[in-house]
């Protein structure tokens, strides 16, 4: 967000509060709607961290509190802060797609239900891995900050054309599928899109056009929905 070791992210109140009003600065907002820490930081006590989102909502700042790409333990543990200092955890934000489902496997879903949290889905992965290598393009122009190497593996690409299949004999693209796909749980909220236009999120509305799967459907996908190491921030959460 700025010059200096404060300005680098993480938990720390001073970067916390000071990207929130730098962020409403640039944006000529009062206050946002959901303030969130995007991941949990090992350098700094989760007490500060909660704190900071404490403060937040109580300046007026923030209408809600939120936490992205925390692990389960994480999530009890700063929902119990959170409560603690009067402040609920409204929503959690957690990456999530056909080839990166750790929400499922670490039982994050299951945690924000007792938490009484929501969930917004942020959902990336193999619609844009099949738009950005369809055929195969050599890796060296597969470019994508979001995206691991490893997803352009040839065992990955396999499981994304094998789901692109899948999705065409379903009558849709693999991107309006894999969004059908991620809301087919009723604990998620919603699913985050990076729409950049106006026409690719009328494109990601065609998602709602086929929201149902028969159960021969989600066991083929299951078959090719196999983690490819896209998880960001899964290193922040094994502590």
């Amino acid at each position: 967000m700025w010059p200096g070791p404060y300005g680098q992210g993480g938990g720390s109140r001073k970067y916390l509060l000071g990207s929130l009003d730098q962020s409403s600065g640039r944006m000529d907002l009062k206050y946002v709607d959901i303030f969130y820490s995007h991941r949990f930081d090992t350098t700094t006590p989760l007490e500060e961290t909660m704190g900071a989102l404490d403060t937040a909502v109580r300046s007026g700042r923030a209408l809600y509190a939120g936490i992205s790409s925390y692990g389960p333990r994480q999530t009890l543990e700063a929902a119990r802060i959170l409560r603690a200092l009067g402040t609920l955890l409204f929503i959690h934000q957690p990456s999530y797609s056909m080839l990166n489902r750790w929400t499922e496997t670490e039982g994050l879903l299951a945690t924000l239900a007792d938490v009484g949290a929501g969930c917004r889905l942020l959902a990336a992965g193999a619609g844009h891995a099949h738009r950005q290598v369809p055929g195969g393009i050599p890796r060296a122009r597969a470019q994508h900050k979001s995206l691991s190497p490893s997803l352009l593996s040839d065992e990955a690409q396999s499981h994304v054309r094998a789901l692109n299949e899948i999705a065409r004999r379903r009558g849709q693209s693999l991107a309006h599928m894999a969004l059908a796909w991620a809301l087919r749980d009723g604990r998620a909220t919603s699913v985050l899109v990076a729409a950049s236009s106006a026409a690719q999120l009328e494109q990601n509305i065609g998602a709602l056009d086929n929201l149902s799967f028969d159960g021969d459907e989600l066991a083929l996908i299951d078959e090719h929905a196999v983690d490819a190491n896209i998880d960001l921030w899964a290193k922040s959460r094994e502590v």
